[in-house]
């Protein structure tokens, strides 16, 4: 099987790829941060989950927690990052509809979600040329 080379898609520089895996780091550090932080669960997380209108069950906690790492997981190996940024955008989406729900404030709470799942497709298409061929961002000549 033989794959063409589209020329209109440009490939991966050597600098492209270390800013995709430095904008990458920085989404799996928050991410194992939030996950490690809802599994022990600490009281900030039970206090806020309770604000936001959930229940504050420490098991709620730790299954968000558990989400979340396998999210961060997956987009840290290479073989399955799409696959992780893909649930993680998904999970996003929860946490952006729960603040809008509550009425979070918009630029810090509300699009953070929206700012961390940019950054995170933001490292996929700096790093790899398949994510660049799905979300196309130059103009294609006919």
């Amino acid at each position: 099987m033989s794959y063409a080379v589209d020329s209109s898609v440009p490939s991966v520089t050597r600098a492209q790829r270390v800013a995709g895996m430095i904008l990458s780091g920085l989404v799996i550090a928050f991410l194992v941060f939030d996950g490690v932080i809802k599994l022990v669960p600490l009281s900030v997380v039970t206090e806020t989950m309770a604000g936001l209108g959930y229940s504050a069950d420490p098991a709620l906690a730790r299954l968000l927690g558990v989400i979340t790492l396998s999210c961060a997981i997956l987009y840290a190996i290479p073989r399955t990052s799409v696959l992780g940024a893909i649930l993680l955008t998904g999970l996003l989406g929860g946490a952006i509809t729960t603040h809008l729900r509550v009425g979070s404030p918009i630029f810090s709470h509300l699009l953070f979600g929206v700012y961390l799942g940019v950054i995170a497709w933001g490292g996929l298409y700096l790093r790899y040329e398949a994510v660049r061929k799905m979300i196309p961002f130059f103009q294609r000549s006919f």
